[in-house]
């Protein structure tokens, strides 16, 4: 997903969305200059920053 996908996910802004983007540890890919966001990836960091396995999906309805 791209990053302000995932911000309107998470229920951020997007400039805080490409903030936790640029974050050191954050699951990110470079594709040129386009910053893309695995699902899969999130979900394990989220995961990780709280300590808790976390029951979701992220974008699924």
């Amino acid at each position: 997903m791209t990053v302000k996908e995932m911000g309107k996910r998470l229920g951020i802004s997007t400039g805080k969305a490409y903030e936790l983007a640029k974050s050191e540890g954050f699951p990110v890919i470079y594709i040129g200059r386009r910053m893309v966001v695995p699902t899969e990836g999130l979900m394990r960091w989220i995961e990780t920053q709280t300590n808790a396995p976390q029951h979701f999906e992220v974008g699924r309805r």
